[in-house]
């Protein structure tokens, strides 16, 4: 059997930087991953299936199109796997939920490959395209790794490891589709963010960075739903919050904390205060300092 772990997707900035004739929006986006997410769980078997169980898995499609089977198709190679996916984040709330279990369903199918003595080689252009395919993010959360994005998501820069960080991740349970967000973007060629990112000491000095750089996406999904200031005022009002912005294209945002019990503490009283919000802690992965030796590893 085999685990894995669907990370939540952070984009502490979102800069959209230009739109290709195809439709894809560029981006520039500062992206890390914390210990809060889904869980993904493969038995061997002479096929592939997906059952779903947790707490948002009325709100995901079980058939052939999710993505979770998309994944696995494209590396199985002829392994089946059973899946079992533990749906703990909300769906449709900018935190990658689907891409990061798409990911997270490559990695187990890699690893029950490797169990079976499979011969394992790199991903050819068409297959690492069809993985782009799936979406954006599905690049960065296989790695789950700090990162900064650009392009429609391919190019990845791995970050140096990370200061300690903690974040409380709050959802409204309101969903705000991506595609609606970016019609609603007036402006679509906007400065991407500084050419060299900094090395940050600590926390305070990651977020006093942070607002210097911006999420394109919030004022149009504001305007979609107007509950993310709801959200973003009552994350700001909590104490020792070090810094607070909408992730992705909503509706989740977030705050940033330099300790855990911080973090923990705002979690709790979030919950306390809407408890119609999903809210949650956990820490931020600093990322590993070998990232890049590993990636050239194993591809």
């Amino acid at each position: 059997m085999i685990n894995e772990f669907g990370y939540a997707k952070i984009n502490l900035t979102l800069h959209v930087t230009g739109q290709r004739e195809d439709g894809y929006h560029l981006l520039d986006s500062l992206v890390v991953f914390a210990g809060i997410g889904d869980r993904l769980r493969a038995v061997p078997a002479q096929d592939l299936s997906l059952t779903i169980e947790g707490p948002f898995a009325a709100d995901v499609p079980g058939g052939d199109d999710n993505l979770v089977l998309k994944a696995a198709r494209l590396v199985a190679g002829g392994t089946g796997a059973a899946f079992t996916l533990t749906k703990l984040l909300p769906p449709t709330s900018g935190i990658g939920g689907g891409s990061a279990d798409a990911a997270a369903a490559i990695r187990a199918v890699m690893r029950l490959r490797l169990m079976s003595g499979a011969p394992m080689t790199p991903m050819n252009k068409a297959e690492a395209d069809a993985v782009v395919a799936l979406g954006a993010d599905v690049p960065v959360c296989l790695a789950s790794h700090p990162a900064r994005m650009r392009g429609i998501g391919a190019q990845l820069d791995w970050l140096p490891p990370l200061p300690e960080l903690h974040v409380v991740l709050v959802n409204p349970r309101v969903e705000v589709p991506t595609p609606v967000v970016f019609r609603a973007l007036t402006q679509k060629n906007n400065a991407p963010m500084p050419d060299s990112v900094p090395h940050w000491p600590d926390a305070a000095a990651l977020a006093t960075w942070l607002a210097e750089q911006r999420n394109d996406l919030e004022t149009p999904a504001r305007s979609h739903a107007p509950v993310i200031g709801d959200v973003l005022a009552a994350l700001a009002d909590q104490p020792r919050a070090l810094f607070t912005r909408m992730s992705g294209s909503g509706a989740t945002c977030f705050a940033l904390f330099a300790k855990e019990g911080d973090a923990i503490a705002a979690a709790e009283a979030l919950r306390a205060d809407h408890p119609d919000w999903w809210a949650a802690a956990g820490i931020v992965y600093p990322g590993r300092a070998d990232m890049d030796q590993l990636i050239r590893a194993t591809t």
